[in-house]
């Protein structure tokens, strides 16, 4: 199976024989790493909490089933992992990828909703998922667990809060257990991309603001971001290679290198997008 990297080079992946799980696998990059691992030849279960979108991803892939999951439910994700393993007798790859979007908004006016379910879903689950692997994984002296964060777990964004934490904890996690996973024959990597066009954006809650005006001015333009296909093929490149962090596109990484040199070297801008939110917020009670 050929993918092409995002330099525009092309690398050979072969996943015939292998078997795969993702979570949030019936929409966005999730369902694009369910159609390039299916078409690699891989034993696919696309796992998501709507039923009807796994069933749709699942039916177009040849070795591919179904399975209803909410990965806030520790139980829910032990007894897919438990049932594939069973089935197949091996787990090769475990994408920890199912998240819910951000809440946008001032941190005082959000509650304390938003913060948990944040947690339960997008940290929670994805350590469920990890931990649950990792033990089928250990024991059979192989496999790949690859967690899917954010640039925003890598630099902080302001006016979400919420969503950073959880993001920065996924690749905190991550990067401190690769080291032990190694030991175990087990290989680990963590997602971070930049903008990608997905579902989530138009799932995603503002509170306060217009979300149109607010998703442009913290995003830019829909037509700048990334097919999921595009990421899934990144994403599939850097786990070939067994990277530890795979970050993309291009801006995001360099992004990251500048953060990494001064980490103060974004607050005027964070500072200068609150006051922006503030004139959005303004604007938005007017009406």
């Amino acid at each position: 199976m050929a993918f092409y990297s995002e330099r525009g080079g092309i690398f050979m992946a072969d996943y015939k024989g292998k078997v795969a799980i993702v979570t949030g696998g019936g929409s966005g990059i999730g369902r694009a790493l369910c159609e390039a691992l299916g078409a690699g030849g891989a034993k696919v279960v696309v796992a998501d909490i709507d039923p009807e979108r796994a069933q749709e991803v699942a039916s177009g892939i040849p070795n591919a089933q179904a399975v209803t999951l909410d990965v806030s439910v520790r139980e829910e994700v032990e007894r897919v992992i438990e049932e594939t393993f069973n089935e197949h007798g091996r787990l090769d790859y475990m994408f920890n990828n199912a998240g819910i979007p951000g809440v946008g908004g001032k941190t005082l006016e959000l509650g304390v909703e938003p913060w948990k379910r944040m947690i339960d879903v997008n940290l929670m689950g994805v350590i469920y998922g990890t931990l649950a692997s990792l033990k089928v994984m250990a024991g059979q002296g192989s496999g790949h667990i690859v967690n899917t964060s954010s640039m925003a777990g890598l630099i902080s964004t302001a006016g979400l809060a919420p969503y950073t934490t959880a993001k920065h904890a996924v690749v905190g996690m991550t990067t401190a257990l690769r080291a032990e996973a190694e030991t175990l024959g087990v290989k680990m990597s963590v997602v971070c991309p930049g903008l990608v066009l997905t579902g989530i954006f138009d799932a995603a809650e503002v509170i306060g603001f217009d979300k149109e005006k607010a998703f442009r001015l913290m995003f830019g333009k829909r037509e700048w971001m990334m097919s999921p296909e595009r990421a899934a093929g990144i994403i599939l490149n850097g786990v070939e290679k067994n990277k530890s962090i795979i970050i993309f596109p291009f801006l995001a990484r360099f992004l990251w290198w500048l953060y990494r040199l001064s980490p103060n070297i974004f607050a005027p801008l964070s500072r200068r997008l609150i006051r922006k939110f503030e004139k959005l917020a303004a604007d938005y009670k007017k009406k």
